[in-house]
């Protein structure tokens, strides 16, 4: 078995609050693993630490078997990493085709390939036909199907998404979910957040729940669907008896 992502005690504060608590994750390289919890779970928090963007207060990470405490290894796993973060953070006056130049650039692609991949990422996007447009001008949409294309123009070997479906149309969608199931197909693994549990449920292999910073419940879909939906499974795990009961008072009759 080859891990992809290795957590130990993966601990992040934010002055009292703790964020993530003693996070232990486990995922074996090839998995499309969902990471799931309520808003403010700490999903964001962990992939900003496991991408390098935070740094953790306590515990361990391994990316690919390389510890993320040695600078070394960290900048040799960024190379082999692609990422949409929660918050999107474009260069406004570049249009499409020059910020992807400039990320493949970046990640030391060869000007021929990357001049190859941002061709077929723009049509893949539907973004070919906004080629004279600044990204300033573009929907929310927009950016993030640009944002998923920086991501997947090195071919990463790791994917770590952000609430990757948000704001993207249904053709897009569905475009972008064939992408992702090939990529693992070829060995990549996917990790990604979503409030989306069907796309979830259909997508990944795999999945973990964390409320409050603490790590709920991991485990393989088909566990999951020894119990019922994974829409149970959540509920169940973060605490369904607490909300069903919430109503208003003048919609009852």
């Amino acid at each position: 078995m080859t891990i992809a992502i290795e957590t130990k005690g993966l601990t992040r504060r934010f002055g009292e609050l703790v964020a993530v608590d003693g996070l232990d994750l486990c995922v074996e390289r090839g998995t499309f693993y969902g990471f799931l919890g309520p808003n403010g779970a700490g999903k964001s928090t962990t992939i900003k630490m496991l991408t390098g963007l935070l740094a953790p207060d306590g515990g361990t990470m391994r990316i690919l078997d390389q510890d993320l405490a040695d600078a070394r290894g960290a900048i040799e796993i960024r190379r082999r990493i692609g990422v949409v973060p929660e918050q999107l953070a474009l260069f406004d006056n570049l249009t499409a085709r020059e910020y992807l130049t400039f990320v493949g650039r970046m990640y030391r692609l060869p000007l021929q390939t990357v001049r190859d991949r941002c061709g077929e990422l723009l049509a893949m996007m539907s973004l070919d036909s906004e080629e004279k447009k600044l990204t300033l001008e573009y929907s929310h949409g927009m950016k993030k199907k640009l944002a998923l294309a920086a991501a997947l123009i090195p071919n990463p070997d790791i994917l770590f998404l952000d609430e990757p479906f948000e704001g993207i149309d249904a053709v897009s969608s569905s475009v972008l979910r064939d992408v992702l199931r090939r990529a693992v197909q070829r060995g990549a693994t996917v990790f990604l957040t979503s409030h989306i549990l069907e796309i979830v449920e259909k997508l990944c292999t795999a999945v973990g729940i964390i409320a409050s910073g603490k790590l709920m419940y991991q485990g393989t879909m088909d566990e999951v669907r020894q119990s019922g939906s994974l829409e149970d499974k959540f509920l169940q795990t973060v605490g369904h008896g607490q909300i069903e009961r919430q109503t208003l008072s003048w919609l009852e009759g």
